[in-house]
């Protein structure tokens, strides 16, 4: 029986966000009693990292926190990708066509990309700093250890942008 339990579509850079930072099982612990996660083929083919390629399948194939969704549009769905595609890169593009169809929430920091596309569309999305802020607000994580992870992630080459508690307004209700 096919699971009617709303999805959160991962991108790569969120995932590499928590994955450089050190608290990759983290990502997956936030929402888990209420959404499935899942990272499209298209996005997990953008993971060049041997490494990084080794976590994620060990929570696709051990921890089964994550599941991997071959991407394979057909009919309207595929016309909407390659529209996306000619302006954006295919993990995006994935994301925000297959979110736009299957109605799902996107997990992705690209919010140049996708802001416009998923307001004029309903599609919702969660930044790193949303996953970071209901991390804490449901005391999962403290603010200095969410501190600690962004400068982890920056140290190895991500581009998190700055998270401020105190201040953050979801993009997304939870």
């Amino acid at each position: 029986m096919k699971s009617k339990k709303v999805k959160i579509v991962l991108d790569t850079d969120v995932v590499l966000h928590f994955l450089k930072g050190g608290r990759l099982s983290l990502l997956f612990d936030i929402f888990a009693s209420e959404y499935e996660y899942v990272m499209l083929s298209t996005t997990y083919d953008e993971l060049r990292n041997k490494e990084q390629r080794n976590q994620i399948d060990n929570h696709i194939n051990l921890l089964k926190n994550l599941t991997k969704v071959e991407f394979n549009p057909t009919g309207e769905m595929r016309r909407v990708y390659a529209i996306l595609t000619s302006q954006f890169g295919k993990g995006e593009s994935a994301c925000m066509a297959y979110c736009k169809f299957e109605h799902h929430v996107i997990g992705s920091n690209n919010t140049r990309d996708i802001r416009e596309y998923c307001a004029n569309n309903g599609i919702s999305y969660l930044t790193t700093g949303d996953f970071l802020y209901y991390a804490i607000k449901r005391g999962m994580l403290t603010e200095e250890q969410a501190g600690i992870l962004i400068a982890d992630a920056r140290a190895k080459g991500s581009n998190v942008p700055d998270f401020d508690y105190s201040t953050h307004v979801p993009t997304t209700q939870m």
